[in-house]
């Protein structure tokens, strides 16, 4: 077993080949999820630095999406235009690691 330390949340990321994996993250960092993943060297183009404009940090949330504060309307309106967008879709820029839970699980959708 694992102890992780209280002031630390893990989430896990499933990349396009299936592949999970676990992140631990400080839990009083002001970053959003992409770039916690672009400093992981997961596999996020973020074109537009996080503005929602762009969609290549597509994520897609498997455990703990009702949990999430809701999409802005620039947010939406980037996910209507994506061809694989789905009802569990978000922009990883656009989610603060503030609002994360412990557990929660993400698929990189970006380039897909």
């Amino acid at each position: 077993m694992v102890l992780i330390p209280f002031n630390m949340i893990t989430i896990n990321i499933q990349e396009a080949d299936g592949r999970i994996s676990s992140v631990n993250i400080p839990k009083d960092i002001s970053l959003s999820l992409m770039e916690v993943l672009k400093a992981g060297g997961y596999d996020i183009q973020a074109s537009c630095g996080g503005m929602a404009l762009c969609g290549t940090c597509h994520v897609g949330v498997t455990e703990g999406f009702d949990h999430l504060i809701p999409a802005g309307e620039q947010e939406l309106e980037t996910l209507d235009g994506l061809p694989n967008s789905e009802e569990n879709s978000r922009l990883s820029c656009q989610l603060r690691l503030s609002q994360i839970l412990p557990g929660m699980t993400f698929i990189l959708k970006g380039d897909q």
